[in-house]
Order: structure tokens, then sequence, then C-alpha cells
């Protein structure tokens, strides 16, 4: 199911507050994420390729992404934006190529980091995914993701300074959004949202402002990261220990709580 060009446009307007983004990695987790209420659908790519027996990074197909994407574009009505990590290549034109796959799949947003790589071929990157992406007439969101905190790409007394020296080269190259994991001084975060142009995406982690500062900082997106996925696995695990240990049918039986009707919200 190719992106819509309605969902594009509800995407990028959804960062005129704060959204908040519940990472879902398969099709279960993104339908029971609408559900309950979430305005678009994100893909974390860790939880994604662990979900998938894969390790993090450049490790997991891209084509194997494209089907997760359309496993939930097929379940889902709400927007869909995906963890393309660094467009799953080192050259611009192979990684375009790759979230155009995406796209046609039915995201309408992308996030890309730069990692340890040179900030210029960030750059390049963008560039070419935007070129793609207007030739194919999308509107595409790029989340551009720099990871000067999360890497720590240079001491820790220049860092808001050289986030904002990548987010306006990454703002000329024709990004939507500028992503700083792990961020999470709230006077740092200030500045840097201040200081871009680009809406602010913030994620999860200890320590974080809550909701209401985070908007008044000047914060437009907060993402689950791979919490959500965790969170699933520490039940699962919890639960199968105990099952394990104990084989009591009563005890399993009483974690699923009310489940909803799987087979009913995928049309059996």
């Amino acid at each position: 199911m190719p992106a819509r060009p309605q969902d594009a446009a509800a995407f990028h307007a959804l960062h005129k507050e704060l959204l908040v983004l519940p990472n879902a990695w398969d099709a279960a987790s993104a339908r029971v994420t609408q559900d309950i209420g979430a305005k678009a659908i994100a893909t974390s790519s860790a939880a994604v390729a662990w979900s998938q027996g894969y390790a993090d990074g450049h490790h997991f197909p891209p084509a194997r992404l494209a089907t997760v994407i359309a496993d939930i574009a097929r379940v889902v009505s709400v927007p869909i934006t995906c963890d393309a990590e660094g467009g799953y290549s080192e050259d611009p034109k192979q990684a375009a190529e790759n979230v155009m796959a995406f796209v046609d799949a039915g995201a309408v947003g992308i996030n890309l980091e730069d990692g340890k790589d040179p900030h210029e071929l960030h750059l390049k990157k963008i560039e070419a995914i935007r070129n793609a992406a207007e030739r194919a007439g999308v509107n595409l969101y790029i989340n551009a993701r720099t990871d000067v905190y999360l890497k720590q790409l240079v001491p820790a007394a220049r860092a808001v300074e050289e986030t904002l020296k990548r987010a306006a080269a990454i703002t000329d190259a024709g990004a939507s959004g500028l992503f700083v994991p792990f961020v999470f001084n709230a006077d740092e975060i200030g500045a840097i949202a201040k200081g871009s142009t680009l809406p602010l995406n913030v994620i999860v982690r200890p320590g974080l402002p809550k909701r209401d500062q985070l908007i008044a900082l000047g914060v437009k997106r907060l993402s689950a990261g791979t919490a959500l996925y965790n969170a699933a696995m520490a039940g699962a695990i919890s639960a199968a220990s105990a099952f394990l240990a104990d084989a009591d049918s009563d005890a399993l039986a009483a974690r699923r709580g009310t489940p909803p009707d799987y087979n009913k919200m995928f049309g059996g």
C-alpha cells in the first residue's frame, strides 16, 4: 500500500503540538497502539530487528523492513513513520532507493541517523532522499537524527553548539524534523528547540522532563524508542519463567488480562 498524500500532510501537521509516539515493531503492536489512541504509528528499528532475530543496525535487511511496514499499513489507518537507521547504506543513492521502498510500502515519514559517520554523508543522504521523494510526489517527513549526545560526538560542553550547527545544515539539506536522542537536561532541550527552526524530537529516558515541561520547552515529538518492546518482553519473560517453574495454569491464565479479539481485529 503506497504512502497516501493525505497521510503525509496529516503527519506533518501533527508536529504543531507535542506528538507522543509509542513505537511499534509489527502489525499487532501497531494496531493495538492505534486502537488505544495513537495518532500515528512509528517503528523502532531496534525493536523491529530484535523481534525478527537480528541485531540492531544495518544487520537488518531493508527488504524485510519494507515488509513490516506493509504489514502495518494493512491494519492501521493512521500515518506511519519508520526508523530507517542510516538508510541501510553508506551510498546516498542506495539509501534513497531503500527509503523509497519503505514509502512504497506505506511510510510517510522516516528517521535518518548520522551515527558516527561524517556529517557531510548524512547531509548527502538527506538531499538524495528528499529529491527521490519529490520526484515521487511524496511530502516525506524526514526526521533527521543526530547522535551528538547519544554517541558523545563532542565534549559535553559543546553538545548544544554542535547539535545546532548540524540542525542548520540538515535544514538546508531538506529535513523536516530534528531528532536528538539522549538529551535530557531541560536547559539544553530548550536551547536546542529555540535555536532550530525544525520541530524537535526527544526520546524516553529516565530524568527526561514530563509532558507539560517538554511542551513549555518547545519539544514537538516524544518517542518511546525500544521502551514498549522491552516492557512487553519483560512481561513475556516473567510469565514464561513462572510457568516453567510452577506449571501453574491458573497463574498463567491470570496474567493474560482481557485481551482484545485479535481475530475480529484482523478480519477473521
